[in-house]
């Protein structure tokens, strides 16, 4: 927790530095609410991580200012031809995120990238065969400019460790409702951007989708992160869900057996080959929805084993959608 408490107190002198013209260490010490002695440790913890921190003498007295330029050392470190190249022609996979928040960020980041090249070198790229596609995933209808405001408060919510107030749409429910959370992290998956968030009224982590948050204000409350946030994002999902998991058992015939055994649909999965060339595949996952679509999107040529409660919520959903045909 002190680390924790200690990175985040770090940031803030980051931000304060890059905005101003100089501070003295007592200043900064007295932002934070620590002594003078650990300020200079900051300093030099900030430095030694790369960040251009120097002092200037201003009416007698010593002030601290980060360069306007912190990564400026990458000027004298050219990439290679083959390391442009990759980046350049990797903007197919990039414009996947297209539909997020991310969009703009990321044409700019490649605007950049193709000023640096020049006419004569982005001409002769284009005229390369198209090597790289991507599908993107179904994204959020959601303004791109109402998701920039909330992203932004959510990032200084989070590197603050600042309570926020949120007026959240329920899919589930169909409501609004009022949460007062502790946001942990922003994690991007299946075409969205999810909060993972502690929510004290129910002693447990939530996740929220970004885009249904209709209303959100940073609050003066701080909190203590209560969850290791090493861990995986949704360990035991095959998609956005929390869950306790539990061993599942999938056949697939033998005509997709092939297509099943070469990709890893999840950490825990044992592919058992069986003599007629189908398999069997069994995982310690959530039965949630997202592996329920799974199962279903196999159709015929996918059969659960177990558990029993997921075989028959399986066969329910084949059963229903049979009779609307």
């Amino acid at each position: 927790m002190a680390r924790n408490t200690e990175i985040v107190r770090q940031w803030r002198l980051l931000k304060e530095l890059e905005g101003s013209r100089g501070v003295t260490i007592r200043y900064m010490a007295g932002l934070t609410g620590v002594t003078t002695r650990t300020i200079r440790r900051d300093l030099d913890a900030i430095q030694e991580a790369g960040f251009a921190l120097y002092d200037e003498v201003f009416d007698g007295e010593k002030r601290w200012k980060l360069r306007t330029r912190p990564f400026r050392v990458l000027d004298d470190n050219s990439f290679t031809l083959g390391e442009v190249a990759a980046l350049y022609l990797s903007r197919t996979l990039m414009e996947c995120l297209s539909g997020t928040p991310f969009a703009e960020e990321l044409a700019q980041a490649f605007g950049k990238l193709e000023r640096t090249l020049g006419s004569r070198t982005r001409a002769f790229l284009d005229r390369l065969p198209t090597v790289i596609q991507a599908k993107a995933s179904p994204a959020s209808k959601r303004t791109q400019a109402y998701e920039h405001k909330t992203i932004a408060k959510l990032l200084d919510a989070m590197l603050n460790q600042r309570r926020v107030a949120m007026r959240y749409h329920s899919f589930s429910s169909g409501q609004e409702k009022m949460y007062r959370v502790d946001p942990y992290r922003l994690i991007y998956g299946h075409g969205g951007l999810y909060l993972f968030a502690y929510v004290a009224n129910y002693s447990q982590i939530r996740t929220f989708a970004v885009d249904r948050i209709r209303r959100l204000a940073l609050l003066e409350d701080l909190f203590d992160v209560r969850e290791n946030l090493d861990a995986a994002a949704f360990p035991h999902s095959l998609g956005i869900h929390h869950g306790e998991p539990e061993r599942v058992e999938i056949e697939f015939s033998a005509d997709v057996a092939p297509y099943i055994e070469e990709r890893v649909w999840h950490p825990s999965q044992v592919i058992d080959r069986q003599n007629d060339g189908s398999l069997v595949i069994s995982f310690e996952v959530c039965t949630d929805a997202a592996l329920r679509s799974w199962v279903l999107g196999y159709g015929p040529v996918a059969r659960v084993r177990a558990p029993n409660h997921l075989v028959e919520a399986i066969a329910e959903a084949l059963t229903r959608a049979r009779d609307r045909y």
